[in-house]
């Protein structure tokens, strides 16, 4: 039985303020950590703390966008007065773990199954340093009358990032250095210790109003992390045909080990599902489609820039999406797509997504389109990410070069039979339509660091929420407030999506037409395009106003009732 899927259910999660209750209605530590298998059991429960299904794939940022937008988006955030994120259940699980593991004498269990409580104590503070920034750090169970422990003020980022760390690279040298698709082991923690090295020491950089020290300390951690899972993990990058090999790395009912170094398990037998096809193929979860800065992102199958090409702005859909990066046509549809076991072509529908683009990553063969029946594994951590990490640390580091890139970014590139980053030629001539993005990147290797943000885009779009991360840790939430769009259509009329001589879509004004097996969408009401019947892009959420603060808006609040119960917790910057 998978670690994901558990007969046995440890009611012991309370609420954010029971740091110091212990869980000894469902455990009592007189009658158990006695054997492996005690310590096996209770650890089962902190796999709880990884992302649901709904966590990995329904990213909406700016890569992924629908008809509704985020609070973070319109920037209509406001402090709560409980909750937000503010929990320690989770914590004061793992602590209590580890405050009770030496019973049993097994040194060897013990050792392993402590490494594996602390990494999920770092994995749980690397989210809530994220979200807050300076936290309480607490490292063992808290006694009813500690008042204060109870009451002590928030740690400071650096000091809790040390911690952090501290308790990775026991998890590295305790964990078994099997590979396991769904239990934590030493190359779970290493490609962990890739992710925090390279967003902390990104932040640093970037984020200098925080005064935070020893970026580079942090982005040499990721460089040798990723460099010890690259030379000793034998993970690779999963390879089949250039044009299917991406789609089936996510598509597969089970995670593909070559390259998934932890995965969420779904079963059909177990009756554990998710909601991934449903999700993709009705209007019921906002009608997600990709965003039209990423889809202009994607390069020609050659190497070259899409948006170096005269005319790109106006191209239509069946001409903008030939001849480019193999994973754009495995990522949504485009002309000729068939689903999984079929051999019907199907053309995007707008009933399903609000730019157009039509998401296929992930979607799985259409018996699974039920709603919430579907069993596609969820990658949690993969080899490609870490391969990215690794390349833009060491390009960030200023020590990057190509034989770094060759054991990096082109192996990602490989896979679907693309051309590898150039670094001579990226930082001579650095992508304006990319620099555009990112105003904050300045520098020597800015170019190259440019094609890397671009390849972690691409490669890792519509998984764990990486884009969000990213443009925080870059400082670039700017990017949040500018429109978003989707196809162009140069104005009322049919159109034949995938050229195949059949009328596929009627944009139309007045009365609606008769045209047999088209999809009839309203002008004004049911498509909006820019400049209305002169034709442009399709505009989505264009009424919403969206508002990113620079000053507070990297940072979520401390919630009202936390403070009161701890008057000496702080506030973030301008959230009082």
């Amino acid at each position: 039985m998978k670690k994901y899927i558990f007969s046995i259910v440890m009611a012991i999660g309370l609420s954010s303020c029971d740091l110091n209750l212990l869980p000894q209605d469902a455990i009592s530590p007189e009658t158990f950590f006695k054997t492996e298998n005690d310590l096996l059991l209770y650890t089962n429960s902190f796999y709880n703390a990884l992302p649901s299904a709904e966590d990995v794939y329904n990213e909406d940022v700016d890569n992924v966008v629908k008809n509704s937008l985020r609070d973070e988006l319109q920037g209509t955030r406001v402090v709560p007065t409980s909750g937000g994120g503010w929990s320690w259940g989770t914590l004061r699980n793992i602590n209590y773990f580890l405050a009770n593991s030496n019973k049993c004498p097994d040194a060897r269990a013990v050792a392993k199954y402590n490494g594996l409580a602390r990494f999920f104590r770092a994995y749980f503070y690397f989210g809530m340093v994220k979200r807050f920034g300076d936290v309480p750090w607490y490292s063992g169970t808290i006694e009813v009358n500690d008042e204060a422990l109870l009451t002590k003020a928030r740690d400071p980022r650096a000091m809790v990032m040390d911690s952090v760390m501290a308790d990775i690279d026991y998890a590295i040298a305790n964990l078994d250095a099997s590979r396991q698709l769904n239990t934590v082991t030493k190359w779970t923690a290493l490609a962990l210790k890739s992710r925090v090295g390279l967003y902390e020491g990104t932040f640093r950089k970037y984020h200098t109003e925080f005064n935070l020290p020893n970026a580079d300390k942090f982005l040499d951690a990721c460089i040798a992390a990723s460099e010890d899972l690259m030379k000793n993990s034998g993970y690779t990058i999963y390879k089949a045909t250039p044009t299917t090999a991406y789609l089936r790395l996510f598509s597969s009912d089970n995670a593909i080990p070559d390259e998934v170094i932890l995965a969420r398990d779904f079963s059909d037998e177990l009756q554990v599902y998710h909601n991934l096809n449903y999700y993709t193929m009705t209007a019921s979860y906002g009608r997600p489609g990709l965003e039209k800065k990423l889809v202009n992102s994607y390069l020609m199958a050659d190497g070259s820039r899409f948006t170096d090409l005269k005319g790109y702005e106006t191209m239509q859909f069946a001409e903008e999406v030939q001849n480019r990066d193999p994973r754009l046509a495995q990522t949504i549809r485009t002309p000729g797509y068939t689903r999984i076991g079929e051999n019907t072509p199907l053309v995007p529908e707008f009933g399903a997504t609000v730019t157009g683009y039509q998401l296929i990553k992930f979607v799985s063969a259409p018996k699974w389109d039920t709603f919430n029946k579907d069993i596609t594994d969820m990658p949690i951590f993969r080899y490609a990410e870490v391969l990215l990490n690794f390349a833009e640390a060491k390009a960030e580091r200023g020590t990057l070069t190509q034989a770094d890139l060759d054991r990096s970014t082109k192996l990602t590139r490989d896979r679907v039979g693309m051309p590898n980053i150039s670094l001579a030629a990226a930082n001579a001539n650095p992508d304006p339509y990319q620099a555009q993005m990112y105003p904050n990147l300045k520098g020597a290797n800015a170019g190259v660091i440019l094609e890397i943000r671009r390849e972690r885009r691409i490669e890792l779009v519509m998984e764990n929420f990486f884009r969000w991360d990213d443009l925080i840790r870059w400082k670039e939430g700017q990017l949040l407030t500018r429109p978003f769009k989707g196809m162009y259509f140069p104005g009322p009329g049919q159109y034949d999506l995938d050229k195949n001589g059949r009328i596929d879509l009627v944009i139309y004004e007045g009365t609606k037409p008769n045209v047999p097996g088209a999809q009839l969408l309203k002008l004004g009401s049911e498509i909006l395009l820019e400049n209305g019947a002169k034709g442009g892009n399709i505009v989505v959420n264009g009424h919403i106003n969206k508002k990113f603060n620079e000053a507070r808006d990297y940072l979520y609040p401390i919630p009202k009732q936390e403070r009161l119960l701890n008057t000496n917790l702080t506030q973030n910057p301008n959230w009082e």
